[in-house]
Parts: structure tokens; C-alpha cells; sequence
């Protein structure tokens, strides 16, 4: 087994440090429309990496609503290079937080606050990563040229940040690695390895109005028709093959006294693999055409018409994946440590860059209830939180990893 207490007790000293960073971060709202506040938070960010040689530079959003991204660049001795992966936005406004008292608090072993989990610890994962490898292993620390890359919408799934993170690849670049939280199973860590991709689909069904009373058998009810239509699409999920579909909104009619001539659901579908996420949108498209709902007068027919809104691929597993994982896995044997892996539902920026880097994603810390803002009386419904304790054992893998990742 390694011997890692010299840097365990590095790492456990500057914890309070982390924890004074990660601190000052969660009180900083960064609602990804909230473009002051995220670009608050990435110069702060920078702030705190520029002791450890980083310099920053800001890149606009193409959307001009969003803050800037951040990337960190510190250049080493050799051709090596490693991409750190994070985000700065959350999902929660400052009316939301100040609504439901969603703060940082500290309750025993758990830290409370936005953006503790999803992904500001994972931040603080980084900066207590390169302090120690600049103090412990300096070496190494200056051997790697390393890039740290921030999203400034990633939970909007930003368009442009995977042209930001090709464009500040270097040609040596051994991999990607996201910050994002790890999962846990039975109380075992878990490193992501894949992640779903997502389609966003809009059905819209043109009936025919008519007086509700006096002309009903003229109308054609577009509520009907799509229905009818909406429980083919919810149809389409498929857990075998990894296929979730789902029906998000429903809005149609305008008053009770009339048929309503127009009704409109919005969804989205998800799957692991690039082969069932095609068949999933081809069998969504194919639910277009005339309906089955028509006037009892004169037979005129319900039309559906089907769109596919937005598009993000899935990171499927890959061989580049599968090596930076047995690698952890390794060390994490090494270390005497449980770890497996997992392939998540929920997108990250993985999904932009697997296909471009070996990319391995989970190496923040541990904690739960991401995008979750409320507290409820009796304790069954609790805000995102992170554990302090997952601060160090992850941090200690992650370090050992690289090392070996590195050839140091």
C-alpha cells in the first residue's frame, strides 16, 4: 500500500483554506443568468489559482446574456499537458435562494449551500490538487503545462464551450478531467464513464375550433389528438437499451366553450449509445402526419407535426475512457481504497470533449441533492450539500492517479 501521510497532512492543513474558498464561492450568486455574478465568481477564481502560477484569460459566451468563460494556463517543461474541467454557473436564482434561506451552513460533516455539490466543490477539488503537487511533487507540477476550463452555462448546456476547450487543447494533451461530483453506491465511490445524451422535441397538433355547443361536430379537438399522441412518445422509453423519452409540458385550448384548435407538448429523450439515440429521434419524427381525431361533419383530420429542438450527443464508453478509469481504479487498489464507476443520466461538459481527449468525469467530491434548494420541516426533502470528510481521500487518489497518469 502507498505511504501518503506525509501528503495526507498536507492536504488536511489546508483544508480549512478550501473550505474558506469554497465558502466565499457558494456566496457568490452564479445563476447562469446572472451574468455579473458569474463573472464575479470566475475573477475570484482566478484569484485564488494565481499564487500557484495561472494566468487567466476571459472568453465571451457567444450567448451575450452569459458570462465569460474562464480559462487558467500555466506552462510546464515538457510537451505534456492535462485539461482540468469545471463549471461556474448553478441553476439557482437569487429570489430562489433568498426565498427558501438556501445558504452555506455547516451541519456536522455536511456544507450546505448552492453550488457545494454541483460543482464549486469540485473547484476546491482542483486547488487542493495543484497545491499539493506543487509543494509535494514539484516536479511533476512543473513538468505538466495544465489548463483549467470553466463553463460559464454549462447548466444550459453553453453551444460554444466545446469550440473554447478544442481551441485550448494543446497537441500533447493526455486528458480531460471533470470536476463534476462522484456518485456513490453502497457507499462506494464512483468515477462517470459515460453519460446519456439529450434531444429536446416539440409536438404541436393543429386541430379545428368550433363553437363548443352549438358546432361540436365541426371542431377537432387538438387536446385530444395529442393525448393520443403523447402516450406513443412516452411509449418510446426503453430501459434495456437505455432510452428514457419524457413528456415535460402540455399546453393547448384557450377558453371552455370552444374546441380548442391547438395544442403543443415539449419533451426530451436521452440515451447512452449514438446508434439508439438516432432511432429515438427518427421514431419521434415518424409520429408525424394526419391524426386519428377528425370532425364527425365532415372527416377533416388533426394534423401532428413533430421537431427536434436541440441536440447533445452522448458520451458513450470508449477505450480512451475505460484506460483513465482502470488507471484510478488501480491506484485506488493501491491505496486501499473502494472505487467502481458508473454511466450517468445526466449530461456534463464530458460530453463535448470524450471524442476529442481521453475524458474521465466525477473526481470532486461527494455529495447529493444537486439543483435541490429546499428544506422541508420534518427533514425528507434536504438542499444540496457536500461532505467535508470526501474532501481528502478523493484529493489523495486523484494526485496519486496523476502521478501515474504522468509517467512521475
Amino acid at each position: 500500500m502507498l505511504n501518503t501521510g506525509p501528503l495526507k497532512q498536507f492536504l488536511e492543513d489546508q483544508m480549512p483554506a478550501a473550505l474558506g474558498i469554497l465558502r466565499r464561492m457558494v456566496e457568490i450568486n452564479s445563476f447562469t443568468g446572472n451574468r455579473v455574478g458569474v463573472n464575479q465568481l470566475g475573477r475570484f477564481t482566478a484569484q485564488c489559482f494565481a499564487p500557484l502560477g495561472f494566468s487567466a484569460e476571459y472568453v465571451p459566451s457567444a450567448n451575450p446574456a452569459w458570462g465569460d468563460h474562464l480559462v487558467l494556463t500555466r506552462r510546464g517543461c515538457s510537451s505534456k499537458s492535462l485539461a482540468l474541467i469545471s463549471h461556474l454557473d448553478t441553476v439557482f436564482p437569487p429570489e430562489e435562494e433568498e426565498r427558501n434561506n438556501f445558504r452555506w451552513q455547516l451541519e456536522g460533516d455536511r456544507i450546505f449551500g448552492p453550488g457545494t455539490h454541483d460543482i464549486k466543490g469540485g473547484s476546491v477539488m482542483m486547488w487542493l490538487v495543484l497545491s499539493a503537487l506543487q509543494v509535494q511533487f514539484p516536479k511533476l507540477f512543473a513538468n505538466i503545462t495544465w489548463k483549467l476550463i470553466w463553463n460559464s452555462s454549462e447548466e444550459c448546456y453553453s453551444p460554444d464551450f466545446a469550440e473554447v476547450c478544442r481551441t485550448h487543447f494543446d497537441d500533447g494533451t493526455l486528458a480531460a478531467l471533470v470536476f463534476e461530483s462522484e456518485g456513490r453506491l453502497d457507499n462506494i465511490p464512483q468515477l462517470i464513464v459515460a453519460r446519456k445524451g439529450r434531444g429536446t422535441w416539440r409536438a404541436t397538433v393543429g386541430g379545428r375550433g368550433s363553437h363548443a355547443g352549438g358546432k361540436h361536430a365541426h371542431g377537432v379537438n387538438a387536446i385530444v389528438q395529442l393525448g393520443r399522441t403523447v402516450q406513443r412518445i412516452a411509449a418510446l422509453t426503453n430501459y434495456e437499451r437505455g432510452l428514457t423519452v419524457n413528456v415535460g409540458t402540455i399546453n393547448g385550448g384557450t377558453v371552455l366553450n370552444r374546441v380548442p384548435h391547438e395544442a403543443v407538448a415539449e419533451g426530451e429523450f436521452r440515451a447512452f449509445t449514438p446508434e439508439v439515440f438516432m432511432q429515438a429521434k427518427q421514431d419521434l419524427l415518424a409520429l408525424a402526419g394526419p391524426g386519428e381525431v377528425h370532425s364527425s361533419a365532415d372527416g377533416y383530420a388533426c394534423k401532428v407535426q413533430i421537431e427536434i429542438l436541440t441536440e447533445s450527443a452522448p458520451w458513450p464508453r470508449n477505450p480512451g475512457t475505460d484506460g483513465l478509469f482502470q488507471l484510478w481504479k488501480q491506484t485506488a487498489d493501491e491505496l486501499g481504497l473502494a472505487l467502481n464507476c458508473e454511466e450517468r443520466g445526466g449530461l456534463s461538459d464530458g460530453n463535448l470533449i470524450w471524442d476529442v481527449v481521453p475524458t474521465l468525469d466525477g473526481l470532486g467530491p461527494w455529495g447529493d441533492n444537486d439543483h435541490c434548494s429546499e428544506r422541508s420541516p420534518d427533514g425528507s426533502k434536504l438542499p444540496e450539500f457536500v461532505e467535508a470528510s470526501s474532501f481528502v481521500p478523493k484529493a489523495v487518489l486523484n494526485i496519486a492517479a496523476l502521478q501515474k497518469l504522468c509517467g512521475s
